[in-house]
């Protein structure tokens, strides 16, 4: 057999993370991103593929209110959160460029008028306010409302100056911002109003609540023109134009069952609420043209047994269908699409799940492994499409919470999905036809782990609380059967002590391996569950089991840390590895049993080799408990997720990673052999960027050394500098930092620090990265330098003194001899003359004290001699030369 090339490193290329918590969000004006509400967070998220694009950091409360400028130009973010402030951001830079408070309670919502010069927004002190974006100054204060402003907007076309604001308190007041009074109080509705909207001539308002009705109104004498029943209570309604992908697959549809009154426009319009339907509805005899057969949403029902649906609802720019988000945190889109036979076909075309929850277990889908099943802390599984991050489709049927997962592909080619609950209850799903072909009743307690058959794919077996073994089979299940038919046990078996936290089945169908919370596992032929063997060893109870895809051996991960390899022959311990700091959840084989990846409660993955016994690479992509682990058999692609409900795929970059240090060796020689002919060639300039690349930092010392020693050295380092960026000063300045702890090597720090500095602005070290850090280790050794210099220099005056009192040099020249020798060029002759006498009689004066001088120091010489002994020449020439 081919020798099998061991896996190196994984690359985390693709997460999925919580994104939306429930509250306020805002599409863009192209419908590229979406921007909500996450916490005390923002996050912008890519429409695409539900990738968080960047986060915005609250202020410590939950955000209320979110707008986004309608100005495609102009990337402004508005945003409020329950301390009442109101920021803006501009989503470029992400900065909040301007904030300011105005209500005396939590802001319920904003709207921002056309020109993007305005903001309103409606908070729960019942008051309306509009704000200058610019100057942050409020423009219009208005009251009236007796219950809490639940929604609020502008009219579309920025001529018409009118602002429209609901109420809790059942009215809908229109404001006239030119005058800046209340121009109507419209009372039609019993209960509070959750949404308007505005008809595309501009001339009718559509108005809806919870009291199962839409109400459209003229804005020329604002009465109400007609009232829609929808016995429903609606959160979203939305205009239809002409000109949006709606209207043009209605227009048939619309011909069939509405009959045209004359004078009166048509205005259509969609509702959403709590049943999780989408309807769209005429105005012409309020006639419902079309109606969802069945909810997209899976409603779960609360305590006080209320099903709750859409939340909200908005069309989306550019044709780009309707946005509908649930109260489980999830986007739907829906495209319109006509048949050929004139019917009318809502599809839904995306779903971004905003808040997966603690994820129980995982595993790859399909024979391409394009997709993954996910078990959360809900009663459903949700399918995820790996290319494009969204739920393609959801597996409902369980009535308590899916603990664990598997996939297998039938020898009839069919992708099946088996599933255990708190319910009792396991169930296998077909996910071509996405629905429940079978249950499986007989379990007493939560259904904690399920394994298909790896070979036959006829059967699966289980595993539960009430600690006993089933086999399921899965023969004779029908094709089409109008109900869900139950499941057959061929064999049951009380495996354990305590709970069966997981199950696995030989590649060859032959035994079943089950892992407990009594600290054993347990080895079952199969199909009678006969016990074969007890694999006894770990100090906590056992998370996970496996057997090996080669060699007669099975791995468990036990809650005592460690990871423990078993032969199935006699059930002795093999290998134990050791390395994770708390439990250890899960452990599986990759790259043909030489391998496995675990993940445990502190939040690491892990790769093994199992020759060795060597952990090769561990990764901290996880905040919390990593609960999940699937590994794909073709790709061996690794998806994890766990208690921080984020989910992180991961990718073999071994042979990448080798091809890239290759690239980089490569290009690491041509640039060296660039950088000593730069060198040779005194192109400093050059030799500097070149050796910030290479990272030599004893290279660019040499360097700079060599511009400090020569004329131009000032010139030379400022052309150098100025070809850096911010990263690179950084650099720069942490290897200055180094060099100045050197006597030997602070003058060339300190010159380069000094060119540094006279370069660069104030502003412009500020946002160097690290700056502070940076200047406190450079400013404590820089003046132990400057003081070791100041010392040095004040000896030097020392010397200097000792040397011109013995006379060794000559004393420097006073000023009045200077001017002497000044005024010797600017007198005239008879003032020379009389200057010559004076000097005459300076210099007779001199040798005189000279001559004194001479004898005290030859009468100190001779003293010196006795005393000492010695004869020394030089002290009788120093006088002969003075």
């Amino acid at each position: 057999m081919a020798s099998v090339a061991l896996k190196k490193n994984y690359r985390c290329h693709q997460s999925l993370r919580q994104f939306y918590s429930g509250g306020p969000y805002a599409v863009s004006s192209d419908g590229s991103f979406i921007v909500c509400a996450c916490d005390e967070t923002i996050k912008i998220v890519d429409s695409s593929n539900s990738s968080i694009k960047s986060s915005i950091e609250g202020d410590s409360e939950p955000v209320t209110a979110l707008a986004l400028s309608p100005i495609s130009n102009s990337n402004f973010l508005f945003s409020a959160s329950h301390s009442r402030q109101i920021r803006v951001w501009d989503l470029s830079s992400l900065k909040c460029i301007r904030s300011w408070k105005g209500h005396e309670g939590p802001i319920m919502g904003m709207a921002c008028h056309g020109s993007g010069g305005l903001l309103a927004t409606a908070g729960a002190d019942r008051k309306v306010l509009v704000w200058d974006v610019d100057g942050g100054f409020c423009t219009h204060y208005f009251k009236g409302h007796k219950g809490v402003v639940t929604c609020i907007m502008f009219h579309p076309n920025p001529n018409r100056l009118l602002l429209f604001s609901g109420s809790d308190d059942t009215t809908i007041r229109i404001w006239d911002l030119t005058s800046k009074k209340c121009v109507a109080t419209l009372e039609k509705h019993q209960s509070a109003i959750t949404s308007l909207a505005i008809s595309e001539d501009g001339e009718t308002l559509l108005s809806a609540g919870r009291d199962k009705v839409v109400n459209l109104w003229n804005l020329h004498d604002f009465s109400c023109k007609v009232s829609v029943p929808t016995y429903e209570a609606l959160e979203a309604v939305c205009a239809i134009g002409s000109q949006s992908p709606f209207a043009k697959c209605l227009a048939s549809l619309r011909q069939k069952h509405v009959k045209k009154r004359d004078g009166s426009p048509t205005i259509q319009f969609i509702t959403v609420g709590e049943r999780g339907v989408v309807r769209i509805w005429n105005s012409d005899g309020a006639v419902c043209l079309f109606e969802q057969k069945s909810s997209d949403v899976v409603v779960s029902l609360d305590k006080d047994e209320v099903k709750r649906g859409f939340i909200s609802a908005m069309m989306l720019p550019s044709e780009q269908g309707l946005l509908c988000v649930t109260a489980d945190q999830q986007f739907l889109f829906y495209t319109p699409v006509e048949d050929p036979e004139g019917s009318f076909k809502l599809i839904l075309s995306k779903r971004l799940v905003g808040y997966n929850e603690e994820i129980a277990d995982m595993k790859f889908l399909g024979e391409e492994e394009q997709f993954l099943a996910v078990s959360t802390s809900v009663e459903h599984v949700r399918v995820y499409d790996l290319v494009s991050m969204s739920c393609s489709f959801v597996l409902a049927g369980h009535t308590d919470i899916v603990l664990c997962l598997d996939t297998c592909v039938s020898s009839s080619g069919i992708t099946l999905v088996v599933t255990g609950s708190k319910d009792n209850t396991v169930r296998v799903w077909d996910a071509e036809r996405k629905c429940c072909i079978g249950v499986g009743i007989g379990h007493m307690g939560a259904v904690g782990a399920v394994g298909f058959s790896r070979k036959q794919h006829n059967f699966f077996v289980s595993g539960s609380s009430d600690r006993t073994l089933k086999v399921w089979s899965l023969d004779g299940l029908p094709d089409d059967a109008e109900g869900v038919p139950n499941l057959k046990s061929k064999a049951v078996v009380a495996a354990h002590d305590k709970d069966i936290n997981s199950l696995a089945v030989a590649p060859n169908d032959s035994l079943v391996c089950s892992g407990s919370q009594d600290r054993t596992a347990c080895l079952w032929r199969l199909p009678d569950l006969v016990s074969v063997v007890v694999l006894k060893g770990h100090k906590r109870g056992i998370w996970s089991v496996e057997f090996s895809p080669v060699d007669q051996c099975v791995i468990t991960a036990s809650g005592d840390k460690t990871i423990k390899i078993w032969a199935i022959s006699d059930g002795s311990c093999l290998k134990t590895f050791e390395g994770h700091t708390s439990s250890v959840i899960r452990a599986s084989f990759v790259t043909r049993g030489t391998q496995f990846i675990s993940c445990g409660a502190d939040g690491l993955v892990k790769l093994w080799t199992v020759n060795t016994n060597e952990c090769i690479a561990t990764y901290d992509q996880h905040d919390d408990k990593i609960w999940a682990l699937a590994v794909g058999k073709k790709t061996e692609m690794l998806a994890t997720g766990g208690s921080d409900a984020v989910i992180n795929l991961w990718h073999d970059s071994t042979s990448a990673d080798k091809e890239e240090a290759f690239r980089k060796e490569e290009e690491g020689v041509l640039k060296g052999q660039d950088l000593e002919n730069a060198v040779a060639d005194a192109d400093y300039v050059k030799a500097i960027q070149l050796a910030f690349e290479l990272r030599r930092p004893h290279k660019l010392f040499e360097l700079f050394g060599e511009i400090c020693r020569k004329g131009s050295a000032e010139d030379q380092i400022e052309k150098a500098l100025q070809c850096l960026g911010k990263e690179e000063f950084s650099q720069l300045l942490e290897y200055v930092r180094e060099w100045n702890t050197k006597p030997k090597l602070c003058h060339v720090a300190q010159f380069v620090l000094f060119q540094i500095f006279r370069i660069l602005s104030p502003t412009d070290i500020v946002e160097i990265r690290g700056i502070g850090e940076l200047l406190e280790g450079l400013i404590p050794y820089s003046q132990r330098h400057f003081s070791r210099i100041d010392r040095l220099e004040r000896s030097t005056f020392l010397l200097d003194y000792t040397l011109t009192g013995m006379s060794v040099i000559e004393p420097q020249i006073d000023e009045g001899d200077s001017r002497k020798k000044d005024l010797k060029h600017s007198t005239t002759e008879e003032e020379q003359a009389g200057y010559k006498v004076e000097e005459q009689e300076h210099e007779e004066l001199e040798e005189k004290a000279s001559l004194k001088k001479r004898k005290s120091r030859k009468s100190r010489d001779v003293a010196y001699k006795k005393l000492k002994g010695a004869t020394d020449k030089r002290h009788s020439s120093i006088p002969a030369q003075a």
